[in-house]
């Protein structure tokens, strides 16, 4: 591991459970490997525009598109996952899935004939496979006993990037945040033991 990339999808930045939460992840992987480069693409104030007509004219043509428009940032946010060899993503569940600033990332990076290829027998990555870490802040709860909410972000989350060859992924939560700071506090707690568990597990 040497160069982690870091998506931060919440609109409260710096001051969100999901950042907080995708921290303490990459504490645990730079005491693994203290000299790995961390690149932060911060998105939850929707820096990214969502993908524009020249981008979708290219995703239903095969010659090389246009650089103009989303494409170049298509291109710009391929390349730091392309060079990334691992991915702590920190979001927010919103309305029961993924909010909308990491779908546009998703649709910048999950790109026909760019990042995966459709054969006969199905879409084939083109990424190399690295392990995916997934920060997860929620106002309910979704997994569990006291589960009283679906969950569509963890199986999309799997289902798209596995698309592209991202395949290994692993979710940590804090969830039930709406219920006060005692709610916090116990899935804080929670989540920061499942993380020692599982980079227990690595290092054994």
């Amino acid at each position: 591991m040497k160069r982690i990339l870091f998506v931060s999808c919440s609109p409260r930045g710096r001051a969100a459970e999901s950042h907080r939460l995708a921290q303490r992840i990459i504490g645990h992987l730079l005491e693994m490997q203290p000299d790995a480069i961390v690149m932060e693409r911060m998105i939850g104030w929707g820096t990214i525009d969502h993908v524009d007509e020249n981008y979708a004219i290219a995703q239903a043509s095969s010659s090389d598109p246009s650089q103009s428009g989303s494409i170049s940032v298509s291109d710009e946010l391929i390349q730091e996952l392309e060079s990334a060899d691992v991915v702590v993503i920190g979001t927010p569940m919103h309305n029961f899935t993924v909010p909308s600033v990491l779908k546009a990332w998703i649709d910048h990076v999950v790109r026909v004939r760019r990042t995966f290829n459709v054969t006969p027998g199905g879409k084939v990555g083109l990424l190399r496979n690295c392990p995916v870490l997934v920060a997860v802040a929620s106002g309910g709860r979704f997994s569990g006993e006291r589960a009283r909410q679906p969950d569509f972000l963890t199986p999309y989350l799997k289902a798209v990037l596995g698309i592209i060859g991202l395949r290994d992924l692993a979710f940590f939560s804090v969830q039930g945040t709406g219920s006060g700071p005692d709610a916090i506090a116990e899935a804080r707690t929670r989540a920061d033991q499942a993380l020692r568990e599982h980079f227990s597990l690595l290092q054994s």
